[in-house]
């Protein structure tokens, strides 16, 4: 039996329901509460062309069953810009027919396209299903990444 056909197109405003029932279920896998009002102002980044967010979706048989949200990112210490990948999710039940893994190709692509330096993203240090496959097309850095909450003076 083959795998189905991953199709990956850029997001378009007849993706939005679809779009935010895979965001919401990526929030609820990182344990985010949940917040309607961030699935609209998000899902109103993406379908605005002037915001740097933008969002790509998978389809099998005509059914989006994968997310990956991403935006550029300025790389000063290279002199460069890169493709930051902020959200990529697949339905459960699409999980191991390498829609994460066409999703993350086309990044790449996009960014050999546009010249850009690099595609990158994070992950949880729990997450070894996903890490499983980003270890496979992607290089592990040694970074540590560190959150701030902003103070007021």
């Amino acid at each position: 039996m083959t795998a189905p056909s991953v199709l990956v197109r850029p997001a378009g405003l007849t993706d939005e329901q679809r779009w935010s029932e895979l965001f919401t279920a990526y929030r609820a896998f990182y344990r985010l509460p949940p917040d309607e009002d961030v699935v609209r102002r998000v899902w109103s980044w993406v379908a605005d062309p002037a915001h740097e967010v933008s969002a790509l979706v998978a389809e099998v048989d005509g059914t989006v069953v994968g997310i990956a949200d991403y935006r550029r990112f300025a790389r000063p210490s290279t002199g460069t810009t890169g493709l930051w990948l902020d959200d990529l999710f697949t339905d459960p039940a699409a999980r191991g027919h390498g829609v994460g893994r066409a999703l993350i190709t086309t990044l790449q692509e996009m960014a050999a396209a546009d010249g850009l330096s690099v595609v990158r993203w994070i992950t949880a240090a729990d997450n070894a299903t996903a890490q499983a496959l980003y270890d496979a097309i992607a290089t592990r850095t040694t970074w540590v990444t560190y959150d701030a909450p902003p103070v007021s003076r």
